[in-house]
């Protein structure tokens, strides 16, 4: 590397990773906004905050999103947990193996590995026996190819490297399968930590059903787009425990149209479906007539329509491709497949929303692929986001406590992207200008331009007072001419500006400049509370 390069390279910028990004004010002002009204909203319906670990074994969402989803096989950030003092000797032969050359064509020199993969198994079987490393059919079965392929490099050696250069590739290949810690995962969803919570936490004998919400963020490896990042934030809710009474369904969709409200999301549309129960008079019946109707029309189905066919029927239902939409309209319903027990609760669910004055429309293709997947799904659009439009998803999942091991508990829940949520809302501000009830500013209400050592004793204390009482003040650290103090109180995008020199610290009449209008009054200190309190300033 030329000096000029490594120059170059000393001098460049860090910035944020690809499909990550730094969320800065007054934007901040707009998250803090709609994460409070969740906070406010939820109360009011009796949930009760969790806070979760952003990292979980990886197992748990294998088993809850499912191994075979996108989601666990190519997104989920996952990495390996050990003690690194621990399991150095270990380590250290690893990579000896994992970073050994193949000697070039016509050589027949392989003995260092094949004394590197000897040394490297007979300590990883060792620590495997002991479980000091995972024990899983998966570390046995890479145990045994390596065992194997250890003993077939050693027969051909000395028959040249086209025969041994294959072996030490596919030993390689087993030695990275071999897992040393425990496999842990960014989280890339929310749902399957408080379920493991609520069976960790024995919330089964508290008093059912319990209400829990969180806000944070997830991560996933997907390509970043409008609205979507690699990590991403949501807000969720979920209900465990009690009934599946669709009461309750009813009011967790009361709930999210109430925070919607609140918050100036206007123009969103409410979808629902039921998609009945597991049973094979029911969904699992409907799957069977949906799997043979596509058979029909699979030449027609794009790639990866064609492979759900196989793997998960319902997720044909989900595809966004243009091509696919005629097809797909011809399909069999899954309401004209519900058993009655299902139409039934379908029904109630829907007399319900509208006794709580609820509106919805009716979306046969909203599915959930999961057979722990039950009964009624939501989804929750909005304006501004183009193709991409879904600002919430939700369902009832009964069986899924259950296949994390805990007991059979009935539970319903959603997730709302905040980022789209976000992106929403500052479409309707910008399309509202700066009167908009989501504009955001982030400027002080009030400029305190002080004059000598008298007025700056007398600025500390009324900053501290105007503060206490809520107002947003900025204190300069160091005295400024007149106009200057004015300048930047201009450039800070302050509303007001008060003067303290040594006349109104005699007078205890201080001045009160706005800087709209140029306009000056004098007041004293508790008439200049009442005045900025009648004005119902925002906040920064």
């Amino acid at each position: 590397m030329s000096d000029a390069t490594a120059k170059k390279e000393e001098r460049r910028k860090f910035q944020a990773i690809k499909g990550t990004r730094d969320i800065l004010p007054p934007e901040t002002e707009l998250w803090n906004r709609v994460e409070q009204t969740a906070d406010e909203v939820f109360a009011t319906f009796g949930y009760g905050e969790i806070r979760l670990p952003i990292f979980e074994p990886t197992d748990l969402f294998a088993r809850a999103v499912g191994g075979e989803t996108d989601i666990v096989s190519k997104e989920m950030y996952a990495f390996e947990d050990f003690d690194t003092y621990e399991f150095s000797e270990l380590l250290e032969q690893r990579t000896a193996l994992l970073t050994w050359q193949v000697p070039p064509l016509g050589t027949q020199v392989f003995e260092p590995f094949i004394i590197y993969t000897k040394s490297f198994y007979e300590l990883a079987a060792r620590s495997f026996n002991l479980r000091r490393i995972p024990a899983t059919p998966g570390n046995q079965s890479a145990l045994d190819d390596i065992l194997r392929l250890q003993d077939k490099l050693q027969s051909v050696h000395g028959q040249g490297a086209e025969k041994s250069a294959p072996l030490v590739a596919q030993i390689k290949e087993r030695v990275r399968d071999v897992r040393i810690g425990d496999s842990l995962a960014l989280r890339p969803e929310a749902t399957a930590s408080v379920c493991r919570a609520y069976i960790e936490h024995n919330m089964q004998q508290l008093p059912q059903p319990v209400k829990l919400y969180y806000t944070g963020p997830m991560f996933r490896r997907e390509r970043p787009q409008k609205g979507r990042y690699r990590q991403f934030y949501q807000i969720g809710a979920e209900i465990l425990g009690g009934t599946d009474a669709p009461g309750i369904d009813a009011e967790v969709i009361e709930m999210l149209m109430t925070f919607f409200d609140k918050v100036g999301l206007q123009g969103a549309t409410l979808y629902i479906n039921s998609i009945g129960h597991n049973a094979l008079e029911c969904r699992r019946g409907y799957v069977e007539k949906l799997k043979a109707a596509l058979e029909q029309v699979k030449d027609k189905l794009g790639a990866d329509s064609q492979r759900r066919i196989d793997t998960n029927p319902l997720r044909v239902l989900d595809s966004k491709l243009e091509s696919e939409q005629a097809i797909i309209a011809t399909l069999p319903h899954i309401a004209d497949h519900l058993c009655d027990e299902c139409k039934t609760h379908y029904a109630e669910v829907k007399r319900q929303l509208q006794v709580r004055g609820v509106l919805y429309q009716e979306n046969w293709r909203l599915v959930r692929g999961l057979d722990y997947y039950m009964r009624t799904t939501f989804e929750i659009t909005a304006p501004g986001l183009g193709s991409q439009n879904a600002v919430c998803g939700g369902g009832r999942y009964d069986g899924l406590v259950e296949l994390l091991g805990g007991p059979p508990t009935k539970g319903i829940g959603f997730a709302i992207g905040e980022d789209r949520l976000i992106l929403s809302l500052q479409e309707r501000a910008k399309s509202e200008g700066p009167n908009s009830p989501l504009a955001t500013r982030h400027s002080p209400l009030l400029y305190i331009a002080w004059m000598g050592e008298r007025a700056y004793a007398t600025a500390i204390r009324a900053a501290k007072d105007l503060r206490k009482a809520g107002f947003s003040v900025e204190l300069p650290p160091v005295e400024q001419k007149f106009g200057k103090a004015l300048g930047q109180a201009d450039k800070l995008g302050a509303r007001y500006a008060l003067i303290l020199g040594d006349n109104e610290v005699s007078e205890a009449l201080w001045t009160l400049k706005t800087l709209a209008d140029g306009t000056q009054q004098k007041l004293t200190e508790p008439d200049l509370l009442q005045f900025l309190r009648d004005q119902k300033p925002v906040s920064s």
